[in-house]
């Protein structure tokens, strides 16, 4: 079981890698998910990706992206549009990840933000993701995260 759970965990880590992107891409041009959607599988190898979890992300969190956005603003230190691009993405999807897919421990869904931050963010943008969406996880998980603690 370990292997397949490992499978599905490298296959959702593609589906965050491609959705991160996908997100960026409509948050920054104003392209239609549908058209994202389909350039992003027409050029790229979705062979080993959770296309169920890609899909999620990628028409979930443009469809709530005001409530989103009103979930985490409270935490910011600074205005939403002052917000790095990259960081705003992420924000949305771990917010959108704790908020509708209560099947992914907090933990994951802050180290997979974390990691996308490092990869693609800022030089110090993964501490701040890492800060907004821990406080989050209390207020939207706070019985996991008590029983973690």
């Amino acid at each position: 079981m370990a292997g397949d759970h490992n499978l599905l965990a490298a296959r959702r880590r593609k589906a965050r890698h491609y959705a991160m992107q996908a997100l960026y891409q409509w948050h920054m041009a104003d392209t239609a998910v549908n058209v994202i959607e389909a350039e992003f599988r027409s050029d790229y190898d979705f062979s080993n990706v959770d296309l169920e979890y890609f899909q999620a992300l990628l028409h979930g969190i443009p469809a709530a992206v005001d409530d989103l956005d009103s979930t985490y603003e409270s935490l910011l230190d600074r205005r939403l549009d002052e917000l790095d691009p990259i960081e705003r993405t992420l924000l949305r999807m771990g917010t959108w990840e704790l908020k509708e897919r209560i099947d992914v421990p907090y933990r994951v869904v802050i180290n997979e933000a974390v990691a996308l931050a490092r990869k693609f963010g800022a030089t110090d943008g993964h501490k701040y993701i890492n800060g907004v969406l821990d406080r989050l996880s209390r207020d939207l998980r706070s019985v996991e995260v008590s029983a973690q603690n």
